[in-house]
C-alpha cells in the first residue's frame, strides 16, 4: 500500500494520494488550496494514473484545486450530494464574511464529472475499496473513507474533518451542528479498531486508540455525555 500525504495551502489541508503500490492507478483525496502542484509532484514521484477524485467534504480548503486536477487527468469527482454545492458556491458554505475574503483569489466551480457518494457504499477504484460513512457535523455532506485491514496494514481511515489528533473539526460554520458532530463520532469512530490508523483533514497522524484513550470529545461520547463544544479546528 502506498499512501502519499501533504498539507496543501493557507490552511494546511491533507491531500492524500492513495495507491496499492508505486507505478499503479491511484485515488486522490481532497486536493484542497493549492494542493494542484503538489498532486503532480506526487504523481510523478511514485509513477502513478489518477482514477478519480474523492471529496470527505466540499469546503474550498479541501476542494479548491478539484478542478484543475480532475481536468489534468481526465477523472471524476466523488462528494455527497448534500455538500456539492459548495463546489460552485463556496461563499454559501462559509459564511459571508470568510467567503468574501477567498472570493478574489479561487476560482470555483465544478468539474466536468461528478458522482455523488451515499452512505455505506464501497467504491472499488484503483485496486482499492474504500467504504464510505456519511458523518455530518462539521458539513452536512460530510463523509469518512475506510480502507479495509490486510495482512501487511491496519485499517486505514480518512477522517475528513470529522476526527482530528486530539479534537474534532469545528461546528460553527453555515452547515454545521455539534449535535450531529457527536452523533457521527458515536456512530462512524467508536466501532473502530483501535488499531485503526486515522488519518484527518489537517493535522498528524494518529490512531483511534490513543484517541479513544486521550480525546476528550471522544472520551466524552464514549462516556455517553457529549456536552463539550468544539473548537476552531479546520475550515
Amino acid at each position: 500500500m502506498l499512501i502519499a500525504g501533504f498539507p496543501a495551502g493557507a490552511w494546511g489541508t491533507n491531500c492524500y494520494l492513495v495507491a496499492p503500490a508505486a507505478g499503479e492507478e491511484c485515488v486522490i483525496i481532497d486536493p484542497g488550496h493549492q494542493a494542484a502542484e503538489g498532486v503532480a509532484e506526487a504523481v510523478a514521484k511514485h509513477r502513478l494514473k489518477p482514477v478519480a477524485v474523492v471529496l470527505t467534504h466540499g469546503h474550498i480548503d479541501h476542494v479548491a484545486s478539484v478542478v484543475p486536477v480532475c481536468g489534468a487527468h481526465d477523472v471524476p469527482a466523488w462528494i455527497h450530494p448534500a455538500d456539492r454545492y459548495m463546489m460552485s458556491d463556496p461563499e454559501k458554505a462559509l459564511g459571508r464574511a470568510l467567503g468574501a475574503q477567498l472570493m478574489g483569489e479561487l476560482t470555483v466551480g465544478e468539474p466536468s464529472d461528478v458522482h455523488e457518494l451515499t452512505d455505506g457504499a464501497r467504491l472499488e477504484l484503483a485496486g482499492l475499496e474504500l467504504t464510505v460513512a456519511h458523518a455530518p457535523g462539521h458539513t452536512k455532506g460530510s463523509v469518512t473513507f475506510r480502507l479495509p485491514e490486510t495482512a501487511d496494514i491496519p485499517s486505514v481511515f480518512f477522517a475528513g474533518d470529522l476526527l482530528f489528533a486530539g479534537s474534532i473539526g469545528r461546528t460553527d460554520m453555515p452547515g454545521g451542528d455539534h449535535a450531529e458532530m457527536l452523533q457521527s463520532l458515536a456512530r462512524v469512530c467508536l466501532p473502530l479498531d483501535d488499531s485503526t490508523v486515522v488519518l484527518s483533514g489537517h493535522g498528524s497522524q494518529t490512531t483511534i486508540g490513543r484517541e479513544r484513550a486521550t480525546n476528550p470529545y471522544l472520551r466524552e461520547v464514549a462516556a455517553g455525555l457529549g456536552s463539550m463544544e468544539a473548537p476552531r479546528r479546520g475550515m
